[in-house]
């Protein structure tokens, strides 16, 4: 039922935010020039890799110019990048993952290899269901939680996950994208 629910608002959503998607890939490429989309390899449900998409908010080659994980004040994120993290806005292309049927639209967040190769085997319950665009720990604090706390805030969901709950979390989440608290 979940797979249906998140496939009908994808097909709902992606002609309505179009005209978004378009003007965002030309804000990307005027600001810092070609590609507009990121491509990483994230962690999926059961250890899976995933190809994620995202609009581009770095400078072009930013992973070989500092940390794999931006924080604020990052000097590789992009003007139009700031802007379309404050708003979530580069989280739009995903609606393309969840119609692949790597990521669902709730769900604990994917990360890198990298952070999923050092989770303790409690952490790991995570990757036993689809990653989501938004999740539980989003609405609670987004990047201003701590790892530790995102962790058990997502794994609350898997132990809790609902439709019901899955519907609370997109209505909450429609506010923290108005309201730009927690993001950088």
């Amino acid at each position: 039922m979940k797979k249906v629910f998140d496939i009908i608002i994808c097909l709902f959503l992606l002609p309505v935010l179009l005209p978004l998607m378009l003007a965002t890939t030309l804000a990307v490429i005027m600001d810092s020039g070609l590609p507009a989309l990121f491509l990483q390899d994230r962690v999926g449900r059961d250890g899976k890799l995933f190809r994620i998409y995202k609009f581009r908010t770095m400078v072009p080659d930013a992973s070989s110019k500092g940390p794999l994980l931006a924080g604020r004040g990052d000097p590789r994120v992009t003007r139009a990048g700031r802007f379309l993290r404050r708003w979530s806005l580069d989280e739009l292309p995903q609606l393309f993952n969840v119609i692949k049927g790597d990521m669902s639209l709730v769900g604990p967040r994917p990360e890198i290899p990298q952070l999923v190769a050092e989770y303790t085997p409690w952490q790991r319950r995570v990757l036993t269901v689809l990653p989501g665009i938004t999740g539980f720990s989003q609405v609670h604090g987004r990047d201003d939680l701590p790892m530790d706390t995102k962790l058990r805030l997502d794994i609350y969901y898997v132990k809790h996950r609902s439709l019901l709950l899955d519907l609370w979390i997109l209505w909450r989440t429609a506010f923290e994208m108005v309201s730009g608290r927690g993001a950088f």
